[in-house]
């Protein structure tokens, strides 16, 4: 009996460590970042400012505009593509539909999806891509706008993307998924073309949104 219950006890402080391991797990923050020196209270005090996404304004398959601030206290996702694309963009979007069921219902959860070929990818050719991934609602966004700013912007997001004559569709771009928290700071980067990749984010999704306060205000 009391082995029975010794072992019962250790299961639970195991139980209730790993639960506190995650409750207090921190991501890191990515990008450029600079040290900047302000007066608190009389005192010199140093503090990290890091990169964060600046300001744009998008159109999404609704017709809504979308700008940095309908983000403002949400955690979410970024990537580039294309709908005509042959190659990569199907295999992310098949995997971030797992993205998009798990966290369809949370209101501080959002997907954002940039065409790199607004030409073609207007509001209606949008909507119709959405439509047929089975994607509704004001989870996920496909958004188009200015091909300049678009390229700009994935400056921004740490990934590339192109017009290339050579490659298939015309474009080359990243097949990463970019996660980003409140502040506007990347948080984490994923192969977008692998299901593993897509587990982990949201995985990560799940530890911003238990992020420490401490890390919340920086």
């Amino acid at each position: 009996m009391k082995f029975t219950l010794l072992s019962a006890c250790a299961l639970l402080l195991w139980s209730s460590c790993s639960f506190n391991d995650k409750i207090n797990a921190v991501l890191p923050i990515y990008g450029s970042r600079e040290p900047v020196t302000k007066t608190v209270n009389g005192k010199q005090v140093t503090d990290t400012v890091y990169q964060t996404i600046p300001d744009f304004e998008f159109v999404n398959q609704y017709g809504k505009t979308i700008n940095r601030k309908s983000l403002d206290g949400s955690i979410y996702v970024a990537d580039f593509f294309f709908t005509s694309c042959p190659s990569i963009c199907p295999i992310m979007h098949r995997n971030m539909l797992k993205v998009y069921e798990t966290f369809k219902n949370a209101a501080n959860v959002k997907i954002l999806s940039h065409s790199i070929d607004p030409n073609h990818d207007s509001v209606p050719v949008l909507k119709n891509y959405a439509d047929k991934l089975g994607v509704t609602g004001d989870t996920w966004w496909f958004l188009q706008g200015k091909k300049e700013s678009t390229y700009k912007l994935a400056e921004s997001y740490l990934v590339a993307v192109q017009e290339d004559s050579k490659a298939a569709g015309g474009f080359v771009h990243s097949g990463y998924f970019i996660l980003i928290d409140k502040q506007k700071r990347i948080r984490g980067t994923y192969d977008g073309t692998k299901p593993e990749d897509a587990d982990k984010l949201i995985a990560d999704i799940k530890t911003l949104q238990n992020e420490p306060q401490s890390m919340i205000a920086q």
